[in-house]
């Protein structure tokens, strides 16, 4: 019988992380050259860039991208500081991660040499294939095979997509010069 042989034996295994109150570490990101990029590194060798485009791929939507270093180190290129901070509180079981600050120096150097393409990472604008399509067309000397709906429907989407930038310059304007948002 195994009840018998148990001596009134409480065993309570503690858990390894506090879910519920974890906090996210204060990073100052100010005093470093390029705070929205971060240094991921200790992966295996084996990882590609979807490997690790797959672990961040929550901020792939607010733009995202990745410098390769060596094997087993890369830079990670945020859209903004404060997207590298949420980054760098997160904890991810295959990588670590931390901010180019406190980087190896090699990781260090790839970041001052490629500078101009550690830019903030920026969302692709929408496109249309109209363009394109009209000069292959034109270029080959045949007809659309597009039909003049499907044509109007996109001159239309071409059209309020260049008002909604015009609306969105005017509204970042009005923000500098501290008008009312309502009256543009």
């Amino acid at each position: 019988m195994l009840s018998g042989n148990m001596k009134n034996r409480e065993s309570i295994q503690e858990p390894r992380f506090d879910y519920y109150n974890h906090e996210v570490p204060d990073i100052d990101l100010s005093d470093c050259e390029f705070p929205h990029v971060i240094e991921i590194y200790d992966f295996p060798q084996e990882f590609r860039t979807e490997d690790l485009l797959r672990i961040f791929c929550t901020y792939q939507k607010k733009g995202f991208d990745i410098k390769w270093v060596d094997d087993t180190h890369a830079l990670g290129v945020f859209s903004s500081p404060i997207t590298a901070r949420d980054a760098l509180g997160s904890k991810h079981t295959m990588v670590k991660i931390r901010p180019l600050s406190q980087a190896t120096r090699a990781a260090k150097a790839k970041a001052r040499a490629y500078a101009e393409f550690l830019q903030p990472a920026k969302e692709r604008p929408e496109t249309s294939a109209a363009l394109a399509r009209r000069l292959v067309i034109s270029a080959l000397g045949v007809r659309s095979k597009q039909s003049k709906t499907e044509r109007e429907a996109e001159l239309k989407k071409l059209r309020e997509a260049r008002e909604r930038k015009r609306l969105e310059a005017r509204q970042r304007e009005a923000i500098w010069e501290g008008r009312d948002q309502s009256a543009v």
